[in-house]
């Protein structure tokens, strides 16, 4: 799964975003225990449709947060990501900037089991977060609370829109901070929101240009060769699974690997590397790597701020019946 992409849009998501609850682009119109009143058990529903399906498939934990940077990242945390394309729009999910995401039945899964208990009341952008949330949580990292109320987009937007705001795979470090700093997302909050590349996989498609015709000099030279095992084609097939995970020492564990794993040179993509070795982002890379409480506060506080961003509330936007489709 490439994770990349979706700590990338991270980075580009944040961007507009304010501290927690601040400003109106920053989630105003949103609360906590939005649906107290009317859909009391609805994230009960999601944590437990959540834990279900990871049992039944371990990777959806992963999708499900994934989910939430890819679709904040484009026109805000509205399930524009979710729509299918149409005879005059090919759907976000049509951009090679998505390569690699999936799981989205599990959705409509959870979807339908909200709306058993609470009809056309919580809509598709809560479902993505909630899920997201307790996707982590799964997977061993921090729980914390979110704001709900967002509704959903009724615009159509298009690969096109995805191109425009998630990054590309070889974006490196200058890229990264000055998206951020047009995000009020400070350095600390960015480094810890790409440690999220601590679980799931890259595709070789994503990963053969570090090594080949030669080895990307900021590679760890025996990484290199085992990752030339897993990627043996300079050319590898795009439909083929063909991948290498992101910490191959816990793959499905949310920790502070990642860090660890990065002073080695072991990241995956160039910006993993890149983060020990620039002076702006190496010291939150060190700490993180020793304290893994910190990497989660950080964490923490970046979703916080990404999970608000440009969202639908009150009278705009809709509740959707299916995720896919506009009412």
């Amino acid at each position: 799964m490439d994770l990349f992409r979706s700590f990338m849009v991270i980075m580009v998501l944040c961007v507009s975003l304010i501290v927690k609850g601040a400003g109106a682009a920053g989630g105003h119109g949103l609360s906590y225990g939005f649906y107290k009143s009317t859909c009391p058990q609805a994230e009960k529903i999601v944590k437990d449709q959540v834990t279900k399906i990871y049992y039944i498939h371990g990777n959806s934990a992963i999708s499900f947060h994934r989910n939430v940077f890819h679709d904040c990242a484009v026109t805000g945390c509205d399930a524009s990501l979710l729509l299918e394309s149409t005879p005059q729009n090919r759907g976000e999910k049509e951009s090679e900037r998505n390569f690699g995401m999936r799981n989205f039945k599990y959705l409509n899964v959870i979807k339908a089991a909200v709306d058993r208990e609470c009809p056309g009341v919580v809509s598709c952008a809560d479902i993505v977060v909630l899920s997201g949330r307790d996707g982590v949580t799964m997977l061993g990292g921090p729980h914390f609370e979110v704001k709900t109320g967002r509704r959903d987009t009724t615009l159509h937007t298009t690969d096109k829109d995805a191109d425009r705001y998630l990054l590309d795979a070889d974006a490196g470090v200058d890229a990264f901070l000055d998206n951020m700093a047009k995000l009020n997302i400070n350095t600390p909050q960015a480094v810890a929101l790409i440690g999220s590349h601590t679980v799931g996989r890259v595709h070789c498609v994503h990963l053969v240009s570090r090594l080949y015709p030669t080895v990307d000099i900021t590679l760890n030279a025996t990484y290199a060769e085992y990752l030339k095992m897993r990627c043996p084609s300079p050319h590898p097939d795009p439909k083929a699974v063909k991948y290498a995970r992101n910490d191959p020492i816990t793959p499905m564990r949310f920790d502070n690997n990642y860090y660890k794993n990065v002073m080695q040179m072991k990241g995956l993509l160039r910006l993993d590397n890149a983060l020990y070795l620039d002076p702006r982002t190496k010291p939150y890379v060190q700490r993180m790597a020793k304290d893994n409480s910190y990497f989660f506060q950080q964490f923490v506080e970046g979703m916080s701020i990404l999970t608000e961003h440009n969202v639908l509330t009150g009278n705009k936007g809709e509740i959707r019946k299916h995720c896919e489709w506009v009412n």
